[in-house]
């Protein structure tokens, strides 16, 4: 004798079949579900991950800019520093010409006082002790004015004796 009869299984075999189908049927549609909404997910991550690759190009760009910038600055450092450094040595060639200049305009007028005393031109007059633009334009027949006029570097408080001046013409 069979321990398991047909009659008594029989009837809930297909129901426990259809039970199953059924949610197989649910779980798909769960399943279905979720993978949508990971897919949609997904293509939100995409989109955001595509703009920090593009800033992150940007700040690869601006990187590479700086770095430039910065290399040209040091050149441009090193340049003015030789340029400065060439500019100073002409400057200093520069003084020594010009000390030159001003010791060999030295020479002749020390060289005319020691060959002996000072001897006025004509139309001039050499001061001696005791002078003054008064003393002076009297004695030549002229006025204070036109003495200062033909003499305008020379201040007549302070005349020393043996300098040049001019007389006006009379």
């Amino acid at each position: 004798m069979d321990t398991i009869s047909r009659d008594n299984n029989s009837s809930y075999l297909p129901v426990a079949g259809v039970i199953v189908g059924l949610l197989a049927l649910v779980l798909s549609a769960v399943a279905l579900v979720k993978v949508s909404s990971a897919n949609k997910t997904l293509a939100a991550h995409e989109e955001k991950v595509a703009k920090i690759d593009a800033i992150e190009s940007t700040a690869n760009s601006a990187q590479a800019t700086a770095d430039k910038a910065a290399k040209n600055f040091t050149e441009l450092m090193t340049q003015t520093q030789s340029a400065v450094t060439q500019l100073g040595g002409m400057i200093t060639a520069a003084n020594e010409k010009i000390a030159k200049l001003e010791e060999g305009t030295k020479k002749p007028a020390a060289a005319g006082k020691s060959s002996g005393p000072v001897v006025a031109g004509p139309d001039e007059y050499v001061i001696k002790a005791g002078d003054s633009f008064a003393k002076i334009a009297r004695a030549h027949g002229c006025s204070i004015g036109d003495l200062s006029a033909v003499n305008p570097g020379v201040d007549s408080s302070k005349l020393r004796p043996g300098q040049k001046i001019k007389l006006p013409k009379k």
